[in-house]
């Protein structure tokens, strides 16, 4: 198939999303040998480990890592089998400024029949956030209100995580000092 850029010219700019994406918020990488790549992360790029997730939750563990106060801006995920392929991207996540855009991010994706594979609250870093597929299956996600860490190097505790499998029920159970207050409550769906 060969590409030709004046496809693409309609497409510079679109004006009715209803949401603004503000940032790449972090990437998700999947890691052969977990123990090496944190320690190059660590010691060789200077990241500070926020949570760790053993194998009981996520099969091959999983280790957050920041370089500024979000909660992560680089997760590792074990467990990849042999060298690299090229293909070890798990996720990559798009910031949002506010909790609305979260919710109106899901009503655009659902309206353009885009599968949506999780959305509610995670659990280490608290983000709210809509997980979805790309046309060539890429795991993206759209978030607010990620954790930040402060000089102290404190992370939430694991038992104020409080993770939710719908949006509704991460404003129905927030966690401590989130503020989980939607401008807009037409946004919210009855079940």
């Amino acid at each position: 198939m060969t590409f030709n850029p004046a496809e693409l010219d309609g497409l510079r700019t679109t004006r009715d999303v209803p949401f603004r994406i503000r940032k790449i918020g972090h990437v998700v990488l999947r890691a052969r040998n977990l123990r090496k790549s944190v320690e190059f992360y660590t010691r060789v790029l200077g990241f500070a480990i926020s949570d760790i997730y053993p194998e009981d939750m996520v099969p091959g563990g999983m280790v957050f890592m920041r370089c500024n106060p979000d909660h992560h801006g680089v997760a590792l995920v074990g467990g990849m089998p042999g060298p690299s392929e090229k293909r070890e991207l798990h996720h990559f996540a798009f910031e949002v400024d506010t909790l609305d855009e979260v919710f109106l991010a899901r009503k655009r994706l659902r309206e353009h029949a885009v599968p949506i594979v999780f959305e509610g609250r995670r659990r280490a870093g608290v983000q709210i956030a809509v997980e979805f597929l790309d046309p060539d299956a890429h795991h993206l996600e759209i978030y607010w209100g990620l954790d930040r860490v402060g000089a102290d190097g404190r992370v939430r505790p694991e038992g104020k995580w409080r993770e939710a499998h719908t949006l509704e029920d991460a404003l129905e159970n927030p966690p401590p000092g989130q503020s989980v207050q939607l401008n807009d409550p037409s946004l919210i769906e009855r079940r």
